[in-house]
Parts: C-alpha cells; structure tokens; sequence
C-alpha cells in the first residue's frame, strides 16, 4: 500500500557532493517522521539523520556540518544532501518513514536502498 523509493546515490570522490531524495506514495493519510539509515556491509545499520512533521532534525555526529536532511510536504519527499564526504560514508543509504495510511495505524516502512560510494 504504500512505497518508498529512494534516488540519486552513486560513485563520488572524496570530498564530493551527493543528493539523495525519497518519495513516499500510496494510500497515504500522513506521515510522521522521515529519516535516513545506513548500513556498511559486515555492519549494523546505522541511523544518518532524522526529520520530524514538527521540523525537528537529528544528525548521527558523523554527519553533522555535512548532511542536511529536508523535506517537501506536498511531494511527500525526504532529501539528504551529503556534502564533503568521506570513503567512510560509503554505504546502502535507506529511506524510512513514520505512515499512517486510509486503512492501517502509523507504522514504520523502509525504501529498498540506494549505494553510494565514495573513493578516496
């Protein structure tokens, strides 16, 4: 009933730039939270930033003064912009949502993942 589907990862130098962006669709009523994971392969996937319906944001320290995460309500859209980043960044980046849809309770759904590489 309801799909997330991320775009804009790929190969970007060290110190390089990247957009991501997440569009939520389906029988959706409202969304709560959007937010952004990680996860390096042999790791545990890791929380990237978070945004509110308030506006309020959370950045993991790695990311902090180089991501910024907004969003487009109407689109019903998340986006990570990724600035100055690092090989250390490089990971599948997953889009998640906080959605209350026409039939079900708010429940947490997840996109199927965008790589983005950085080389050194």
């Amino acid at each position: 009933q309801v799909q997330l589907v991320e775009s804009g990862g790929g190969l970007v130098q060290a110190g390089g730039s990247l957009r991501l962006s997440c569009a939520a669709s389906g029988r959706i009523f409202s969304i709560n939270a959007m937010g952004w994971y990680r996860q390096a392969p042999g790791k545990q996937r890791d929380l990237v930033a978070t945004l509110t319906s308030g506006g309020s944001t959370n950045y993991a320290d790695s990311v902090k003064g180089r991501f910024t995460i907004s969003r487009d309500i109407a689109k019903n859209t998340v986006y990570l912009q990724m600035n100055s980043l690092k090989p250390e960044d490089t990971a599948v980046y997953y889009c998640n949502a906080d959605i209350r849809t026409w039939d079900l309770p708010v429940r947490k759904y997840w996109g199927q993942g965008t790589q983005v590489t950085v080389s050194s």
